[in-house]
């Protein structure tokens, strides 16, 4: 059996937006090779192994598992990062979020301390060091899990030296001397902030980590908690970029108003037109 015979077995077996593409991926990932690669050998013989190795995707697939889990990897803001089930799967919604982050640091170079809270897979602050050579960024998650995979990403794409990685929850209780600078030009966070009851009804409950997902009885919990603390760890003049959930804008504005006196507030929409980063200038007194 070649590579177009089980393509041909397999893809009425997915039951996805789009099986073609899903089957290739599966395909290319046990033959070791990318799916460019396998579109172009598809006379390719399979071994048996293979084949049954395909067979056992397959059954994941069919069984609820991320494609991205089962392939172990991920692309996000043209990198591909390593994925394990303890972090939540990159989404190209928090690309929005990158391209403030590097055309602001970029745009002030003197501003190149960041914070990336609940970096999970490490994606934020990954392409973030990627993009900026000189940036210094320390990386939290309460997830010790999480930070393996996000300093393993850190390894990969030879960033490992930029970045510090922390276990706590957000950010440490006492601001402590650590390797990065205890106060940040720029923090940024794509925090849990799905809805509790939205949670347990959607598809991705039970794939992905709840850990990563879950944001409390409006979704906003951790944020609030974090827009408490973040005074103390940012500097004058430094931003916040922060994720939110698309039906979440105007909750998010107000929890940012009640939390700050002098700043400068801005809501973003991603590509789909919906309310997707929170923006946030403090300025000095």
């Amino acid at each position: 059996m070649n590579a177009a015979d089980i393509l041909k077995q397999i893809t009425p077996q997915l039951e996805s937006d789009w099986p073609e593409l899903d089957a290739q991926i599966l395909l290319a990932h046990v033959i070791g090779h990318p799916r460019t690669w396998l579109l172009a050998h598809l006379d390719t013989p399979l071994s048996p192994l293979q084949i049954d190795q395909t067979k056992e995707a397959v059954s994941q697939f069919q069984a609820g598992t991320p494609l991205p889990y089962i392939i172990g990897h991920w692309e996000f803001f043209g990198l591909d990062f390593g994925i394990t089930k303890d972090v939540l799967i990159p989404r190209p919604e928090t690309e929005l979020l990158i391209e403030k982050a590097i055309a602001w640091l970029q745009a002030s170079p003197e501003r190149r301390t960041v914070a990336d809270i609940g970096t999970g897979s490490g994606a934020i602050a990954v392409t973030l060091a990627m993009h900026l050579p000189d940036a210094r960024i320390l990386a939290t998650d309460i997830s010790h899990e999480a930070l393996k995979v996000a300093k393993h990403n850190a390894e990969k794409f030879h960033v490992h030296h930029k970045i510090d990685f922390l276990q706590c929850d957000l950010l440490p209780q006492h601001i402590d001397p650590l390797p990065t600078e205890s106060h940040f030009d720029l923090i940024c966070a794509n925090l849990p902030y799905i809805p509790t009851e939205t949670l347990q009804q959607l598809p991705i409950y039970g794939t992905e980590p709840t850990l990563a997902l879950d944001g409390g009885a409006d979704g906003l919990d951790l944020y609030r908690r974090l827009l408490k603390i973040a005074p103390d760890w940012l500097a004058p003049n430094g931003k916040l970029l922060f994720e939110i959930e698309a039906t979440q804008g105007l909750k998010a504005l107000s929890v940012a108003y009640d939390s700050f006196n002098n700043m400068n507030i801005q809501l973003h929409q991603d590509l789909s037109g919906h309310d997707r980063i929170l923006e946030i200038t403090l300025h000095e007194d």
